[in-house]
């Protein structure tokens, strides 16, 4: 009897892995899904898998003779991820702990390797490029999405206006290259991406919004506080955390009560390559 045609699943234990997926990584994964050249028996790589998203969909779409690999350091997540491949029935998963600067995979050994908004939070973008040009096969498919500088305009545009006022002019500067160095240029990835070999198939442009009632509201949201709140702290001398973001918080109310409500831009791109 094929496997679909017996439903022993386990409800109550479904629960605990099903509707978790991050308002965050919806956006960039669902494009990034309708890009992917799916086919029978290749091997795979995603790139930061997190929690298992895309990891697990795009196992779950390719057949049980293809292997995808995952790679990821987040080791407090594995535990997670290994329920949902338990749970989902997925047999062709394996879970690497590990950076994308260092590869544990052969030279030329994957034929599509995925990154959903992961490429730009990795410490050194030119030795992971490097390491997917040495694993990916002649041909291969090379899917990514990412954020782009202009992300969160709103809130960054608060934050210098905050940081002027102070004439806190070394914050401003740390506050740029944090964006620079989170969400590269799109010609910067995209020229990297030339000089280690592959060819630019689509580059697609998109948004979504993060809306809120408030800019309390904004700041307390759980996915801010966990994703960017240590960052933009840092980039504060300790003695001036406090008053600065109670600005920051006064100035994005009242932007919220005069448009009613808050809207943060987050407009992303997604690049399909493939390897020459």
């Amino acid at each position: 009897m094929e496997k679909y045609l017996n439903n022993d699943s386990d409800a109550k234990a479904q629960i605990d892995v099903f509707d978790e997926l991050p308002f965050w990584s919806a956006p960039f994964g669902l494009k990034l899904l309708d890009f992917i050249d799916y086919r029978a028996n290749i091997t795979a790589l995603d790139i930061g898998f997190g929690t298992g998203f895309p990891l697990t969909e795009i196992a779950a779409r390719l057949d049980n003779g293809s292997l995808v690999y995952g790679i990821d350091p987040w080791k407090d997540a594995f535990e997670r991820v290994n329920r949902k491949i338990e749970q989902y029935g997925l047999t062709n998963i394996r879970l690497i702990e590990g950076v994308a600067e260092d590869i544990p995979l052969e030279m030329d050994s994957v034929d599509l390797i995925t990154s959903n908004n992961g490429i730009n939070n990795v410490n050194d973008v030119d030795k992971v490029l490097s390491e997917c040009s040495r694993v990916i096969r002649k041909e291969g498919q090379f899917v990514l999405t990412m954020n782009t500088d202009l992300t969160m305009h709103e809130f960054y545009c608060q934050f210098e206006r905050v940081l002027s006022e102070h004439h806190m002019d070394d914050a401003i500067i740390r506050m740029r290259q944090h964006i620079s160095d989170k969400r590269p240029a799109v010609d910067t990835i995209i020229s990297k991406l030339r000089q280690n070999g592959f060819l630019i198939k689509d580059l697609v442009q998109d948004q979504f919004n993060y809306k809120f009632a408030s800019g309390t509201a904004m700041l307390n949201h759980h996915f801010i506080r966990l994703a960017f709140m240590d960052a933009w702290i840092k980039l504060l001398p300790g003695y001036m955390v406090a008053e600065v973001f109670a600005e920051i918080e006064s100035g994005l109310n009242k932007q919220a009560t005069m448009l009613g409500g808050l809207k943060l831009s987050i407009p992303f791109i997604l690049i399909n390559s493939i390897k020459l």
